[in-house]
């Protein structure tokens, strides 16, 4: 009876000193098991290690014992599909990570991967715990290494809900999504005060690692919300994309009419008109299931989830909004990185294109667009899960080849009657092939142009040579890529020749 009272007492105190409670409110902010609680379904927390202590030392550490040394680790279930959990505590030492509490995190990782299950971590860290020294790094590189081994074995989603600096930051990164809540997180090497001291530039914490910084500069991110409560019920809707292991099947719902559209007004023939590629989306995937990633980061890219006949699919499209559609270097990375991981969670890919090829420019070449663009072709080339490719309007050089193309490995590329299939575009490539012809007679150059798009970069040259397996109608593309998801539902391919792993462009 005594050890249960003790018992009870210990279990109230690891919620943490009200006045720690408070202070974390008081910044707009959830506690570590608040956040739990929130994302999870009611009463099924159950905490692992929740008695351990940190280390001490003799250099300036707190000597205020605190069980679970400033992480909360565990497993629960999130809308009835279990998941193991962590969360760092800011209160206590502002989260950073010391020896034990990156035991804690690592445990949970591996825990994670041996059970097929998904992760979900919150980020509320001031990095790493500098009066541990060098065991603090080293748990740091033990969490690193378990990330690396969840890699493509159970999807790891990373919520960054406050500060996340220095060793800390690589963490999440090696994770498959990260979600940033505005005003509260912040994700950086070295903060402001550094960069003033070394370089003298002055920032503050937002303009250089805030939510919006990371969901439209940098990449980092893969969405950022105004509020922890709307980003939890993000997480929960990608995980109803997802499987929770690489070798379980994607999870279906049940089928639902698309959005009625009109293909003809949302869908110019004119290839120099614009439109928004969500409209089209929208008009061909299950209604209101399309769930986009990264939306602010490489615009002219749209990349994200959706169910098509109640199946998971990942989508990749071009935007002809912005850029005209062209591929550029951050684009190029948004693809490459999604295909990948549709690719090793089993989820076809259902590629839109309408692309005009690679943007040109000085600063794209020195930045390295051929060594970015080269991942584009590397994880298509390399994904074996159904690949469905519909070429809209332009389909262009080496755009054409990257995304999806039958010799990248897709199982079926259609195309719309209006498509134009080629090296270039026709007005560019009769300039070239007929430069003398037209210096001559200039009122040559337009009779040479509808000559060029006819007998080239019409959709039916590419079908005659077996490019593309069919010329269809917009109304035609969902039972057409509905048809072919069921037809590839069992699809299996045969091994590479042996290797290690291929060396993917950096």
């Amino acid at each position: 009876m005594k050890m249960t009272e003790e018992l009870r007492k210990i279990r109230e105190k690891l919620k943490g000193e009200e006045s720690e409670i408070k202070r974390q409110h008081d910044k707009g902010k959830l506690t570590a098991r608040e956040r739990i609680e929130l994302l999870l379904d009611p009463g099924s927390f159950v905490e692992l290690d929740p008695y351990v202590e940190h280390r001490f030392t003799s250099f300036g550490m707190d000597k205020r014992r605190r069980m679970g040394d400033g992480v909360v680790t565990g497993s629960g279930t999130m809308d009835g599909r279990p998941v193991f959990v962590y969360s760092q505590d800011f209160a206590f030492l502002g989260g950073s990570t010391g020896e034990t509490h990156t035991r804690k995190i690592s445990r949970v990782l591996r825990l994670a991967a041996e059970n097929g299950l998904p992760i979900i971590g919150f980020l509320d860290s001031g990095g790493a715990r500098i009066q541990e020294g060098i065991a603090s790094l080293m748990g740091l590189g033990d969490i690193f290494n378990a990330n690396v081994a969840c890699s493509g074995v159970v999807p790891q989603i990373a919520v960054i809900a406050g500060p996340t600096a220095g060793g800390a930051v690589y963490s999440p990164a090696l994770m498959d999504f990260i979600f940033m809540v505005r005003g509260i997180s912040y994700s950086f090497i070295t903060g402001p005060k550094v960069i003033r001291e070394v370089t003298g530039e002055e920032t503050s914490f937002e303009e250089l690692g805030g939510a919006d910084v990371h969901g439209s500069v940098s990449g980092v991110a893969s969405m950022a919300f105004d509020s922890e409560a709307e980003c939890f019920e993000a997480v929960k809707r990608l995980l109803h994309y997802l499987p929770s292991n690489n070798l379980d099947d994607p999870p279906t719902a049940e089928s639902q009419p698309p959005l009625a559209v009109d293909f003809v007004d949302i869908l110019p023939v004119d290839s120099m008109k614009v439109y928004d590629i969500h409209l089209m989306i929208n008009g061909v995937v299950d209604r209101g299931s399309f769930f986009e990633v990264q939306p602010d980061f490489a615009p002219n890219a749209v990349v994200g989830f959706a169910r098509m006949g109640g199946l998971s699919v990942g989508v990749v499209a071009t935007q002809p909004a912005v850029m005209a559609g062209c591929m550029t270097i951050d684009s190029s990375d948004k693809i490459a990185r999604f295909v990948r991981f549709c690719d090793a969670f089993g989820l076809p890919v259902v590629t839109f294109q309408d692309v005009p090829g690679y943007l040109p420019g000085v600063d794209q070449e020195h930045r390295g667009i051929i060594r970015h663009g080269a991942k584009v072709i590397y994880a298509y080339a390399e994904a074996t899960v159904p690949k469905i490719t519909v070429i809209l309007r332009k389909s262009f050089g080496g755009a054409h080849i990257a995304l999806g193309s039958k010799m990248l490995g897709a199982d079926f590329v259609y195309a719309l009657p209006q498509a134009e299939i080629a090296v270039m575009g026709a007005e560019g490539a009769v300039e070239i092939i007929y430069r003398r012809e037209i210096t001559e007679s200039p009122e040559r150059r337009e009779e040479l142009i509808e000559e060029y798009k006819k007998e080239f970069s019409n959709p039916l040259h590419a079908a005659k040579l077996g490019y593309i397996d069919d010329v269809i109608e917009a109304t035609e593309i969902r039972p057409r890529i509905i048809n072919a998801l069921e037809l590839l539902s069992k699809k299996r391919v045969r091994g590479h020749l042996p290797k290690r792993h291929g060396n993917m462009p950096v």
